[in-house]
């Protein structure tokens, strides 16, 4: 096997709602494997037959949202016996859920904003007044900012809930923690620095993340040493807590006291040029090919290598 990998299909694109940020990580991915001399092959899961990926060695998720972060895929490469990157089966389907995510957080004891699932049916003004104003509503199953709104006027929740339910069925609305976003990258037993997200807009919406140039990604984050390193242990804590393995990333606020909330997982985090992974682990003196390697690394040390099924 080639560098140890063989051949390396790197899954990109997909069916989700992120198609166009996962090609582009795709395609970052895929360009920093074959700098390394190893045999890495773009593969589109939404234009060929998934019994395709048994020619291949091991692959690279590199799939955001349903289908590729939610565990139906990583089902699929089990099935075939192929190594894979990122989390098993369970820990996708529970992190791609942010409810149940902070179901298991909140039995664990894990800080996480305070929630309510909300369906047609709600009583909108009463979770207005039990959450206060703004809050934030959104699709539990989608990623990217999409379908999310930030309720900042009483009466707004029916009209949120209406966009976000487009997205999925199962709904939450969210006490708004406002002093600060940030995000703990980890990759194996090591947790990056963290990084304070500074939108120039209302919010870190799904434009925010992507398509503009005017937020800023503060990494060192401005936290005091010890309470970075306090809230990097515990966010490792709230990974492991639904099964992340190998690498991803928590999301988490801070309040005006500077109490920390986790706010959710990702175990197929975005490898573009506006990710905020890699920008961690350049902090943390780690190029993004070895980055990339790594990631590839243990999925091999994780998932041992192909396994012969049938």
């Amino acid at each position: 096997m080639m560098n140890g990998f063989g051949k390396v299909a790197v899954l990109l694109g997909g069916k989700s709602g992120e198609r166009e940020v996962s090609l582009k990580s795709g395609a970052a991915v895929l360009n920093a494997l074959q700098a390394q001399g190893i045999q890495a092959e773009s593969f589109d899961p939404a234009t060929r037959p998934l019994h395709d990926l048994e020619q291949y060695d091991a692959a690279f998720i590199c799939l955001h949202g349903r289908f590729g972060e939610d565990g139906s895929i990583q089902g699929a490469l089990e099935f075939f016996g192929i190594p894979y990157t990122g989390s098993g089966v369970m820990a996708s389907a529970i992190g791609m859920d942010k409810w149940r995510t902070k179901l298991i957080w909140r039995a664990l004891g894990i800080s996480t904003p305070a929630f309510e699932v909300v369906d047609q049916d709600s009583d909108f003004l009463a979770i207005e007044k039990k959450l206060g104003l703004p809050l934030f509503v959104k699709p539990a199953n989608e990623g990217s900012s999409i379908g999310i709104t930030k309720v900042k006027i009483g009466g707004g929740l029916k009209a949120a809930y209406d966009l976000a339910a487009q997205s999925d069925p199962l709904v939450i609305a969210e006490q708004y923690v406002g002093a600060g976003e940030y995000t703990v990258g980890i990759v194996g037993e090591k947790v990056l620095p963290i990084v304070r997200i500074v939108p120039a807009n209302d919010f870190y919406d799904f434009e925010a993340k992507y398509l503009r140039d005017d937020t800023q990604y503060l990494c060192p984050c401005g936290l005091p040493l010890e309470q970075e390193a306090k809230i990097q242990s515990e966010a490792l804590e709230a990974f492991r807590a639904i099964g992340g393995t190998a690498w991803g990333r928590v999301d988490f606020l801070m309040d005006e006291v500077g109490k920390h909330y986790f706010l959710e997982v990702n175990t197929s985090p975005g490898m573009t040029d506006h990710s905020l992974v890699p920008m961690a682990a350049k902090a943390a003196g780690i190029s993004f090919e070895d980055l990339v390697k790594d990631i590839l690394s243990l999925a091999i040390a994780q998932h041992g290598v192909k396994t012969l099924v049938g």
